[in-house]
């Protein structure tokens, strides 16, 4: 099937699934896939805050890249952080700990690391041997972004293949690492949800090396003059000029990426602006300045009891959002209704599960309770 049909078999797919009123039941839980990040760049976890009997995968955030190396820049502790993760397979036998390499803070250096062959070895060896090392289940590379000029990394137009040839380089220390324990390993990648991201990076090359790629749909509104959604399964107003999930989506199927291969990306926290106008709520609207938006625990706990707060439902969008009209505060956020919505949607159109950022964001697990509700990781 060419890619123009693909497009449209799976626009009419999910058209309906959007038009149409889910068919399943509250307690069919369903086996998909529940991905959650934990912060090790904070320093120690701890592991009882860590709810294991409830996901799937743990990815390990983050490892720096220095000198063509996966490195471990906080190692006294990281170390032990990787040794009580792997403790919680006593509580989860299934679960599988992955390292994530890279984030917002560590990305400047992949462009380096993957210019060549022999940097691509170096890279992938020993991004491999940490996982050897520390008796984990893979690699998740968060390389933000090939092919685009960040606040200090070093990027090159030949970024485009060498993010391909990166993920074969690792596809193939993992499978050697799989045949000498006789334990599978896992890569995977987490990706942005922009169009020009696509138009850049091959994905349909990097997906065949790939076991899972993790959609980060949020934060759709970091910066700009305009503040809205920061995390909306469909559009609000304009689809040709709104960021959504669904687009998304549907945007990498059509490079080549197989939709079971997809996590949908979920946050944890939200965003607020102090806005221009009180036109709309805010949404889509003018921004006067940032505020802080915070945790799932603390908007549900903390912002949501303050006066003057007032929850919306934008159901175009199928997201809630909080707006204080006197002090002109847009608050976007997922909460359990639009969760069990994205869990259903995740269902309808066979994408392999949701990944989370992160733990430390919803410390009472709101948000995790609700993906248990839905899915049996």
């Amino acid at each position: 099937m060419n890619r123009s049909l693909l497009l449209l078999s799976f626009a009419t797919l999910i058209c309906f699934s959007c038009q149409t009123e889910s068919k399943i039941t509250a307690d069919a839980r369903v086996s998909k896939l529940i991905i959650g990040y934990v912060p090790g760049f904070r320093g120690a976890i701890d592991p009882a805050t860590i709810a294991a009997e409830k996901v799937s995968i743990l990815n390990y955030a983050f490892v720096d890249v220095k000198d063509s190396m996966a490195w471990l820049t906080n190692i006294a502790t990281d170390t032990i952080n990787f040794r009580n993760l792997v403790k919680l397979r006593e509580k989860n036998p299934d679960l599988k700990i992955v390292r994530s390499i890279g984030g917002g803070s560590w990305r400047e250096n992949f462009s380096d690391a993957v210019l060549t062959p022999s940097s691509r070895k170096k890279f992938a060896e020993t991004s491999v041997a940490i996982v050897e090392k520390y008796d984990l289940d893979g690699v998740d590379i968060d390389w933000e972004y090939p092919g685009f000029k960040g606040e200090d990394n070093v990027f090159r137009t030949e970024d485009r293949e060498n993010f391909v040839l990166m993920f074969e380089a690792l596809r193939k220390e993992l499978d050697r690492l799989s045949e000498k324990t006789g334990k599978p390993q896992l890569l995977t990648t987490a990706v942005p949800c922009f169009s020009e991201f696509l138009q850049k990076n091959d994905m349909g090359g990097a997906a065949q090396y790939l076991d899972y790629v993790n959609l980060m749909a949020y934060d759709f509104y970091v910066a700009g003059p305009f503040a809205g959604h920061h995390s909306n399964l469909y559009h609000s107003e304009s689809y040709e000029a709104e960021q959504s999930a669904h687009r998304g989506i549907t945007e990498y199927v059509a490079q080549g990426v197989p939709i079971e291969k997809i996590v949908l990306g979920v946050p944890f926290y939200g965003r607020s602006w102090i806005m221009q106008t009180t036109e709309n709520h805010g949404i889509n609207r003018p921004i006067e300045s940032v505020t802080r938006g915070g945790g799932y625990t603390y908007i549900r706990d903390s912002i949501m009891a303050r006066p003057g707060f007032v929850r919306y439902w934008d159901d175009k969008a199928k997201m809630p959002y909080l707006f204080n009209e006197e002090k002109k505060q847009l608050v976007t956020y997922d909460d359990e209704e639009s969760l069990r919505i994205k869990c259903d949607y995740v269902i309808e159109n066979n994408l392999a599960g949701i990944m989370f950022w992160q733990f430390a964001s919803d410390p009472k697990g709101y948000l995790l309770n609700t993906l248990n509700e839905k899915f049996a990781p």
